[in-house]
């Protein structure tokens, strides 16, 4: 198998916006629906305080991962949002790149702090968390909000 190529890319692109539809195409088939669409605009995945990275194998996009500012913009908060890797390509490490990648990606524009939640379903994801770091916590930051049965991690940068 090939390496694969993270870049950032604008969430507005076709390989940004194909990751992140997949992303809530599996959230959906997983719990039944989603409430997306009144949650996350577009808009906050785009710079200059949202990334969005997507990872790319022989140029076709593979997986990707976003991240939004929350809570007061003086306190450096930022939210994972939308890691998605395509089914055939996990256990290969995407999925822990995308990660790291995005930490350093939020540190360098300033980010001091990241939360994110998963869910039962996505017991790879809760895995996944566990294993690089993330401290799971009870609540996100006050003022901002989280699904009520969501598990919830953080992790300081």
């Amino acid at each position: 198998m090939s390496d694969f190529v993270i870049s950032d890319e604008p969430i507005t692109s076709s390989g940004a916006l194909s990751v992140f539809h997949a992303a809530i195409d599996e959230l959906n088939r997983r719990y039944g629906g989603s409430d997306e669409g009144m949650l996350l605009q577009l808009d906050e995945l785009a710079a200059p305080r949202g990334i969005f990275l997507v990872a790319r194998l022989d140029d076709h996009p593979i997986g990707g991962v976003g991240i939004r500012p929350i809570g007061e913009t003086v306190s450096h908060l930022g939210e994972i949002k939308r890691l998605w890797v395509r089914p055939d390509q996990r256990q290969h490490g995407v999925g822990t790149q995308l990660m790291s990648d995005i930490e350093e990606r939020a540190k360098s524009i300033g980010y001091r702090q990241l939360y994110l939640e998963t869910g039962y379903a996505q017991p790879e994801a809760v895995a996944l968390y566990a294993a690089t770091g993330w401290i799971r916590v009870e609540d996100f930051p006050e003022g901002t909000w989280s699904h009520p049965g969501a598990y919830r991690f953080t992790k300081v940068l």
